[in-house]
């Protein structure tokens, strides 16, 4: 259950969005974020961390800039990385939330809401679930969704929790929980289960919401299955020792 002491109203909400070579979606992604914020009257910047893209993607996500004062673009060069370009846009960020999104508009700007009214409860961390009652997922490949399953379900073995799509990108969290959870050691995909499963070690409060999720509509997708399967390992068994450590640590006391 969420901690009373930390709702909290007026909250600025920071969202963090890496893009590699996005020139086809971008601007419909930020678009549509922009405007359900805007509606929904929240406080709001966003990080657009451009991960050394040899497109189109640097000018149009400047231009958008330019235009708009919410948006704030970071410039990264090689080596590339999702990991790092996420690590890039917590450091520019000044929000009391940081939220977690892609830039291919598989995400639902509604859920970004949706997740946010629950950081306002006082949860510490909000987490998007494609597997819950009420989620929708259209045109997930099913190789994927076999693995992502068998995934997920061995992380909520290991650290005995109920949360379903820990490898989900998707997520917010209180600025105390993003400084908690330093350093990063992840640099490509696999820092989507370092950031949660290292708050939820930390004994963090957390809640899980449905959402929709929708195949990108264009581009090319970045997660290559096989490379990345050892680093999602090792980087759930090295924050699942840092548990058994902290827990040691605990018992000392």
């Amino acid at each position: 259950m969420q901690n009373n002491e930390k709702i909290q109203e007026n909250m600025k909400l920071s969202i963090v969005i890496p893009v590699h070579n996005e020139e086809e979606g971008v601007l419909a992604t930020v678009g549509g974020i922009i405007k359900e914020l805007e509606a929904e009257k929240i406080n709001h910047e966003i990080i657009i961390v451009d991960d050394n893209s040899s497109d189109s993607t640097p000018k149009i996500t400047d231009d958008l800039s330019a235009r708009c004062p919410n948006v704030k673009v970071v410039h990264r060069g090689p080596p590339n990385g999702f990991g790092r370009a996420i690590q890039e846009g917590l450091r520019n960020t000044s929000g009391d939330a940081v939220g977690i999104v892609m830039g291919d508009s598989s995400d639902d700007p509604k859920d970004i809401v949706g997740c946010f009214r629950k950081i306002e409860e006082g949860y510490d961390c909000v987490f998007g679930s494609r597997f819950l009652k009420g989620s929708i997922v259209k045109d997930y490949p099913l190789v994927k969704l076999l693995i992502n399953r068998l995934a997920n379900n061995f992380i909520r073995m290991l650290f005995l929790i109920k949360a379903n799509d820990i490898t989900n990108a998707f997520k917010l969290y209180r600025r105390e929980v993003i400084r908690a959870v330093m350093p990063l050691q992840a640099l490509y995909f696999n820092i989507t289960v370092e950031i949660p499963l290292k708050a939820l070690v930390r004994g963090f409060s957390y809640a899980q919401i449905p959402i929709r999720w929708y195949g990108r509509k264009s581009g090319v997708s970045k997660l290559g299955i096989r490379q990345m399967g050892r680093k999602y390992l090792f980087t759930v068994l090295y924050v699942w020792l840092e548990k058994l450590l902290l827990k040691d640590e605990v018992k000392r006391r």
